[in-house]
């Protein structure tokens, strides 16, 4: 039997009253005890999604589910949600247990199943010992642990986390991204993650929404989205790539930098226009007279784990280049790659057509 979604958008969209569209008509499920991201540049929407998760604004249209019921008029204090904003919300006049216990004291909960509690919540965050610490005191990223154990105190059922790493530095950001992610899989509860950072998206996701002008372009795991984007935005905006125009000649054979290439995609039309992608680490280097394209080394830039080179080839294509091997400026290199480094995109693509044509040749490569 099929999992009943605990969040279930249907056709939802959301105007203010200047008629200005935040969301256009979207629909989407996720699934109880899954960590999800809503990744997106500023403006997109994925915080108004939230925000209507949570119930502090309504829909203009469309029905929201939770549960399978509809809560599209639910007030926020009646939802089994709890949000983590991004600047934390925490009292300064109360210290570390008061601050968790709060929502706790809001519900008349008696004293001692409050210190139970708020106890359970701050081992969780492993910030036992500090509940008598002030706020003033603590770190940002003790200041974060104790908005989870705020949040996760009440046993919600799903958490909802609007950019609270941003404000921290990299070292620690990236730290929390490790305990974010710890504490998801050890609580059991479905985390939806707000974010501009594709990197975090990545590295702590079981399933990313990419949102672009309040739509959501493309859905799906990190390696899936990062594999196979859908099209030019999101190949931009997940990583480092590679684009360039080409045709689609026939199933697994391509066109593009003045050759034809073998490549693993297929269900397209013969001589379609496409676009391709190659990410830079999937471009090897070697000699001119063994690589698939022949590229000239414009700029070498040492990342620490990898050089960056930016190259051209004599059609006036750029291609971006990430190696452990060093390249001198102006030299004449070779990049070669393989079939499966090359991913084709279809021009206007929606992500349903996008889901059928990979699902087709998935069952085909099966098939042989």
């Amino acid at each position: 039997m099929t999992q009943q979604p605990i969040i279930r958008f249907d056709n939802v969209s959301k105007r203010y009253n200047d008629d200005t569209s935040v969301l256009n008509n979207i629909s989407f499920e996720m699934e109880r005890g899954k960590f999800y991201t809503l990744l997106g540049p500023s403006g997109c929407g994925k915080t108004t999604i939230l925000r209507l998760i949570a119930g502090f604004i309504e829909p203009s249209s469309g029905e929201i589910q939770f549960n399978g019921k509809k809560i599209n008029d639910t007030p926020p204090n009646e939802r089994q949600v709890n949000t983590v904003f991004q600047d934390y919300a925490l009292f300064p006049h109360l210290n570390v247990f008061e601050n968790v216990a709060f929502g706790l004291r809001i519900k008349k909960i008696k004293q001692a199943e409050v210190k139970r509690r708020v106890e359970e919540a701050l081992q969780f965050v492993n910030l036992q010992g500090y509940e008598n610490r002030e706020i003033s005191e603590m770190s940002g990223g003790q200041r974060q642990r104790v908005a989870i154990a705020r949040a996760i105190v009440n046993d919600p059922e799903i958490i909802l986390l609007d950019e609270p790493l941003s404000a921290l530095d990299l070292k620690l950001r990236t730290e929390m991204q490790y305990e974010l992610r710890e504490l998801q899989q050890r609580l059991g509860k479905t985390f939806i993650f707000v974010t501009h950072d594709q990197e975090e998206a990545l590295a702590m996701s079981d399933e990313i929404f990419v949102m672009n002008a309040g739509e959501i372009v493309q859905s799906g795991t990190p390696i899936d989205i990062y594999d196979e984007p859908i099209n030019r935005f999101v190949a931009d905006f997940i990583g480092e790539s590679n684009i360039v125009d080409g045709v689609m000649i026939r199933d697994h054979l391509v066109r593009f930098a003045g050759r034809e290439f073998e490549c693993v995609d297929a269900g397209l039309d013969p001589n379609e226009k496409i676009e391709v992608v190659i990410r830079p680490e999937d471009l090897e280097i070697t000699s001119p007279d063994r690589g698939k394209l022949v590229v000239t080394v414009d700029t070498q830039l040492f990342r620490g784990v990898h050089y960056e080179l930016s190259t051209y080839d004599r059609d006036g294509n750029e291609w971006l280049v990430h190696s452990t091997r060093k390249a001198q400026v102006g030299d004449e290199i070779g990049l070669d790659f393989d079939p499966e480094a090359i991913h084709v995109m279809r021009l206007n693509e929606s992500e349903e057509d996008f889901d059928r044509r990979l699902e087709s040749y998935e069952v085909s490569g099966h098939a042989e």
